[in-house]
């Protein structure tokens, strides 16, 4: 009896250009080319704060020389932005501008924009198209006879008051944006809170301002980094009076003041610009969420 030993090829290795392998190809250089984009507009966006971050700790006749890298880490110029006159009030002026700011305008968008998203009245469209309108007005229109109101009949020039108080009467893109926002709210949430006894003012307060948290947060933010970068508004009412200057009018009159120590001008920008991306950077969800829910119904 004969015997027939089989033997096993073995399987053949898969080479580079078989299907599968060809596809893992693709994927890979896929995934370098999109993050390859990625990373360039990333590095083409955050340059500049490098460039302005190593050129503030220069010495300061290495800055602005052409030279790139510090030779000297020269971490003294943050204490002597500090140590410059009048800086450490224009800081308290900018908190106290952007932080009175923000919180008028919130509490003033809230009601008025639950009342242009949920109730029913005649007229409602054309108040809604009034407060778009003074979205198209610009500031330069009005700002003469404000100026006169707030320096011949309420003599308040020379303060941060003028700035901050018109925000406690809305302001329309605020309410516009909110007012998107809380239409894509349900309207048997409401219905609900009216079943259970509450009225409107408890419905607003213990259901619409929880649910619409992501949009106020956005609207928060906007203002928040207007005030904060505001140069306008400080120029016109407080250039009389340098105590009542904010971070962004005083960085120009520091630049004035320091025209050839650019360390010591890039310091300040730094000190100035880290407030805004830090609240950024911890509130970028609700801000990215109210933006992106917003505008769903019309």
């Amino acid at each position: 009896m004969t015997t027939t030993t089989l033997t096993r090829r073995p399987a053949r290795a898969r080479t580079p250009g078989t299907p599968a392998a060809r596809a893992r190809h693709t994927r890979l250089l896929h995934w370098i080319a999109v993050h390859a984009v990625a990373v360039a507009a990333a590095l083409f966006f955050l340059l500049p704060f490098v460039f302005v971050f190593l050129t503030s700790v220069m010495t300061d006749d290495q800055a602005m020389s052409g030279e790139l890298w510090p030779h000297e880490w020269n971490w003294s110029n943050y204490a002597a932005v500090f140590t410059t006159p009048g800086f450490l009030d224009w800081w308290r002026n900018s908190l106290l501008y952007a932080g009175l700011g923000t919180l008028f305008t919130v509490c003033s968008a809230i009601p008025v924009a639950y009342a242009l998203a949920r109730f029913r009245f005649r007229g409602r469209r054309t108040a809604m198209l009034l407060v778009i309108s003074t979205m198209m007005l610009p500031p330069q229109v009005v700002v003469i006879p404000m100026y006169l109101v707030w320096a011949q009949q309420l003599h308040l020039t020379g303060s941060i008051w003028p700035l901050v108080v018109p925000m406690a009467f809305g302001d329309a893109y605020s309410i516009f944006l909110l007012r998107q926002f809380l239409l894509t709210i349900p309207q048997e949430y409401l219905e609900s809170a009216k079943v259970d006894g509450c009225g409107e003012l408890r419905t607003l307060l213990r259901i619409v301002v929880p649910m619409a948290r992501p949009g106020i947060a956005a609207i928060a933010l906007f203002q928040f980094f207007f005030c904060w970068n505001d140069y306008f508004g400080p120029q016109i009412y407080t250039a009389q009076n340098p105590a009542a200057w904010t971070l962004s009018y005083g960085l120009e009159s520091f630049k004035s003041a320091h025209s050839v120590n650019w360390n010591l001008t890039m310091a300040a920008t730094m000190l100035v610009m880290t407030p805004v991306i830090v609240v950024f950077f911890f509130a970028q969800k609700a801000f990215v969420e109210g933006v992106t829910l917003t505008g769903v119904k019309g």
